[in-house]
């Protein structure tokens, strides 16, 4: 994208992968082949308690086409067609599922030196439209999204935010929740090993206050250890390490200070790329 705003979606995201992303508290295992034409596919096995839940996903890409189909254990199919520079720096993808027949929708984005446009129509007599943009710069952008439902003529959403990227940090500030909720989040990296992050979310509507706090470490090339609290009393703990090229394994656990009584929840993820 060069020096284009990133899209809306994506104010706040790099805090919210350091909170977030790769904890998981389940037993998951992941298998990603490439292809050199051009095909990938990747089988998915998650056992959440007493439940094992499963999807095999084929993707094909060539220089303008991905064609990305997912079938998982309830033999639903879900399939995305996307399609780049059909016009120029716009790209539009065609998705649906199987046995859904009102899931269908088709979504259009634009970048802009200065703007990044995404919009999404429902395929049905009664569609949902989706706008959002993003202006500026890739340093300082400033956007919306709303959600209309013509079935019911309402707004379903509408947001705005703000976001300041540097190299070594990212503050973002949005107007979430239809305007009920103002999310503040923060992430600095204080140096090539260490990353701190931030979110603070403040209600409106019962003047209450939630925050989380977290950290990430390299402890050397192949090895990433993540902390995280809550203010309901969470702690969480994270530890991945890419035991072959592009092969993770990850353990993941959280402990509620507020339930003494409960076991500490305990997560592990293969993720294997033969």
């Amino acid at each position: 994208m060069g020096s284009s705003p990133a899209p809306f979606l994506d104010i706040g995201k790099k805090a919210k992968d350091l909170l977030t992303k790769d904890y998981n508290f389940d037993q998951k295992f992941t298998l990603s082949v490439v292809g050199s034409t051009g095909l990938g596919l990747t089988a998915t096995g998650l056992k959440k308690d007493e439940i094992f839940l499963g999807d095999v996903n084929t993707v094909y890409k060539n220089e303008k086409v991905t064609v990305d189909v997912k079938v998982d254990t309830y033999s639903n199919v879900s399939t995305k067609v996307t399609v780049s520079d059909i016009l120029p720096s716009t790209k539009a993808a065609v998705s649906f599922k199987i046995p859904d027949n009102k899931s269908g929708k088709l979504d259009v984005q634009y970048i802009h030196p200065h703007a990044a446009i995404d919009s999404s129509i429902g395929l049905n007599p009664s569609p949902v439209l989706e706008l959002s943009a993003a202006i500026g710069s890739k340093d300082l952008s400033l956007g919306g999204e709303v959600g209309f439902d013509t079935a019911s003529s309402s707004f379903i959403k509408y947001n705005a935010g703000i976001s300041l990227n540097k190299p070594d940090y990212s503050a973002a500030l949005l107007l979430t929740e239809k305007g009920q909720a103002l999310k503040a989040s923060y992430i600095h990296q204080v140096d090539s090993f260490n990353t701190v992050a931030a979110e603070l979310t403040h209600r409106f509507t019962n003047n209450e206050n939630n925050f989380t706090i977290g950290s990430s470490h390299v402890v050397d090339p192949l090895t990433v250890v993540k902390s995280r609290f809550s203010d309901n009393g969470k702690y969480a703990l994270l530890y991945q390490r890419e035991w072959r090229p592009k092969s993770l394994i990850t353990f993941a656990a959280e402990y509620d200070s507020k339930a003494i009584n409960t076991a500490p929840k305990l997560g592990l993820a293969l993720a294997l790329k033969p």
